[in-house]
């Protein structure tokens, strides 16, 4: 997993080719991108595309939109321009070779089993960030696999809606708080702390809830706002699936 590359905010294209090569190191199966390619325009992404090209698994690369992608942050000078950006961000995604979920599911097959993935756009309990996603439009007509895996950017869109209604969406994949950019980590110690916690109850790592329901948030490649990071470092997620 990898999330919130926000493009615009890089200075060069050297860091989005040296975070492509450590994903490739990594020899995973698939690669699950939770949004926020951009800051606030499509062509932020444009320098970045002949790296993010080369972001290569053997079942592909599948991606949502987050906050960001969507142009709320500009003063457009009509409504056609906000909308031929977006277009042209999903354009982008497109010729990178990934699979843009937009409120919708595919699956990963292999050995004559299936991997469910469902990717939603912007879904947030926060009322400063969009509601654009649609979980029961995304889940429409499908017969769950053995797993499920959920993209959806905002990790407040887990308590909200996927615990209550969807207990065959076993792990939820999500980004969005950047862990503020800012705090204190110790390992050795599992001690982890950061203002966005007062904001998000669920901000970065693992979670779990009930038998079988776990929350996976990524604290972000890039960066947004200040030119950097304190304690809290980006993030590439290598998550590996495992039989109970």
């Amino acid at each position: 997993q990898i999330s919130d590359i926000h493009t615009g905010s890089f200075f060069d294209t050297q860091p989005t080719k040296d975070a492509v090569a450590l994903v490739n190191s990594l020899n995973a199966d698939v690669i699950l991108f939770t949004g926020d390619l951009v800051n606030e325009k499509s062509e932020e992404a444009l320098p970045h595309m002949e790296n993010l090209k080369q972001l290569k698994a053997p079942y592909g690369v599948y991606s949502i939109l987050g906050n960001h992608d969507y142009g709320d942050y500009v003063s457009w000078p009509s409504v056609k321009a906000k909308a031929d950006n977006l277009e042209q961000l999903k354009e982008i995604q497109k010729q990178l070779g990934w699979k843009l979920l937009l409120d919708e599911h595919t699956f990963i097959e292999r050995n004559n089993q299936k991997l469910g993935i469902i990717g939603v756009q912007n879904w947030s309990t926060h009322l400063h960030f969009p509601k654009y996603g649609n979980l029961q439009k995304a889940m429409q007509n499908m017969e769950p696999a053995a797993v499920n895996i959920l993209m959806t950017h905002d990790p407040s869109h887990w308590r909200a809606e996927v615990l209550n209604n969807h207990p065959e969406i076993n792990l939820t994949l999500s980004g969005h708080t950047h862990g503020f950019q800012f705090g204190v980590e110790i390992p050795a110690l599992k001690f982890k702390w950061s203002p966005v916690q007062y904001v998000y109850k669920e901000w970065a790592d693992l979670y779990k809830d009930g038998a079988n329901q776990y929350l996976y948030v990524n604290r972000g490649l890039g960066y947004l706002g200040y030119p950097g990071r304190v304690g809290i470092l980006p993030e590439i997620t290598l998550l590996e699936l495992t039989k109970a």
